[in-house]
């Protein structure tokens, strides 16, 4: 069968459906798409998998050719080798366990504010009637992200457009856009969107930095950073005097003074892990607890019980490391929708990828019809791992096609460390993913205590709908009470 390589699959990709992307996978270890000038190799068993999230010699994180113009192409995310590895180190006091605890205040204000507002909409506009709860969550998970990145230094109004405009950005980043940007395209629209966020949050590192050098204590990422810088330059002046300085008072991440637009990308790249990937998450989340009432009311009874019967109980650390059912549900539901099914990776060089395979750096081919030019590594072969399938691999997970948490409880499923590639593996895994899970285990916490929901179910519930991520195809219809 004839196939132009450079539109390859285009009508597929323009309109990607998951049973589709299932199929590529179960077809081999690897298999191969084109779609206009790339060359897609997909690796799809867990070790292929693996072997590509942990060749950063031969591969580097690419998403689509927008993503530069996006993001930007000096932003940190593109960085490479030592470069990386050193910036990542400057980032990794952002997510301890301290830093965390930091956050919860913030992240349990936006849960009051928006379960009201789900018993406004539920209630109130909807009249106890079922309604898409998809866009709810985006938002939702929007204004808790942008509260641990920027504390109150950006106000609600703005938040919700971030919200609502994200839904811009994540169109413009899909596999099939032109690479250019064209006026009134997907791309340029997503351009605009994300220029705005770009300059809001500029505007509040500014803030903070003012903040922050008159002593305003920290509470969100961006202060903490701030923090970390202004101690830096302290120390360096201290230096420069001549001063000799105990070990014990250097910062333990010597970092440069970032300028408000660098602070500005970086705190992007973390709304941009987070916003589509939680959304996803927090949808299946509710939905799956209000499909299995039986393991709602064992996450409701732990908070319950955590707290000594109280639960106005603000959330702690120390509260949430001691869930194990919340855990068990939030990672189950992790493995069962996993929000990220594949990471781009570019080609640098010739990539031996198997014993048998090289993915060669410049060309754009698929099986029998070449079509090879050089593209000096910018827009030719990419290399996509899966992870779907490591997650729902049977011997790793008994009955993968089944909502079991009870597996990380009483089975082997922590064990199963080579397999669990949610958030990625070697040196790109995502930086926050022990504070993705926390914030999904407080958010459904909170709610079983003081919410319960009723699930709409229908014949596309189960069914998965593919926009970035992941949703059921009915985007959660749902009805919220007030629980007393």
């Amino acid at each position: 069968m004839f196939k132009i390589p450079f539109i390859g699959p285009f009508l597929e990709s323009v309109n990607p459906k998951f049973e589709q992307y299932h199929a590529k996978w179960a077809s081999g270890a690897l298999s191969c798409v084109s779609v206009f000038h790339k060359f897609v190799v997909i690796a799809s068993t867990r070790d292929m998998a693996r072997k590509v999230f942990n060749s950063p010699a031969y591969v580097k994180p690419c998403v689509v050719d927008v993503a530069f113009k996006l993001l930007r192409p000096d932003n940190w995310v593109f960085l490479d080798g030592k470069a990386h590895v050193d910036y990542r180190k400057g980032l990794n006091g952002l997510f301890t366990r301290q830093a965390l605890e930091m956050y919860l205040p913030g992240q349990e204000e936006v849960y009051n504010k928006y379960f009201a507002d789900f018993l406004r909409i539920s209630q109130e506009e909807h009249k106890g009637q079922s309604t898409p709860f998809m866009v709810h969550f985006r938002e939702l998970m929007c204004a808790v992200s942008c509260r641990t990145f920027v504390g109150h230094y950006m106000d609600e109004p703005t938040v919700k457009k971030i919200a609502d405009d994200y839904y811009l950005i994540t169109a413009a980043l899909e596999l099939v856009n032109f690479p250019i940007i064209i006026p009134f395209t997907k791309t340029w629209y997503g351009k605009k969107a994300a220029d705005m966020v770009l300059e809001e949050f500029a505007k509040c590192a500014a803030k903070s930095k003012v903040r922050i050098a008159a002593g305003g204590e920290p509470n969100c990422i961006l202060d903490a950073w701030v923090i970390q810088m202004q101690d830096s330059e302290k120390y360096r002046q201290r230096l420069a005097k001549g001063e000799t300085v105990d070990d014990s008072e250097k910062p333990v991440h010597v970092l440069r003074d970032f300028s408000d637009f660098e602070i500005s990308m970086t705190i992007f790249t973390f709304l941009f892990a987070s916003q589509d990937a939680t959304s996803s998450a927090s949808t299946w989340l509710f939905q799956l607890m209000a499909d299995r009432p039986e393991w709602l009311e064992k996450v409701r009874e732990e908070n319950l019980r955590v707290r000594g019967g109280d639960r106005d109980v603000a959330l702690s650390m120390d509260l949430l490391e001691n869930m194990p059912v919340t855990r068990a549900v939030v990672k189950e539901t992790l493995r069962y929708r996993p929000p990220v099914l594949m990471v781009p990776y570019m080609v640098k060089k010739d990539f031996p990828v198997s014993d048998t395979y090289t993915v060669k750096k410049g060309m754009s081919h698929c099986q029998n019809y070449p079509l090879k030019y050089n593209t000096n590594g910018q827009s030719g072969s990419m290399v996509v791992p899966t992870t779907y399938p490591a997650l729902h691999d049977p011997e790793a997970y008994p009955n993968p096609d089944y909502f079991d948490p009870e597996r990380w409880i009483s089975g082997t499923a922590d064990r199963q460390v080579k397999n669990w590639l949610v958030f990625g593996t070697g040196p790109h895994y995502c930086l926050g993913q022990t504070y993705a899970q926390m914030n999904l285990m407080a958010m459904v916490g909170k709610a079983s205590m003081f919410l319960d929901w009723k699930h709409d179910i229908t014949p596309l519930s189960e069914k998965i709908k593919v926009f970035a991520t992941i949703f059921p195809q009915d985007d959660c219809l749902l009805t919220f009470t007030p629980r007393e």
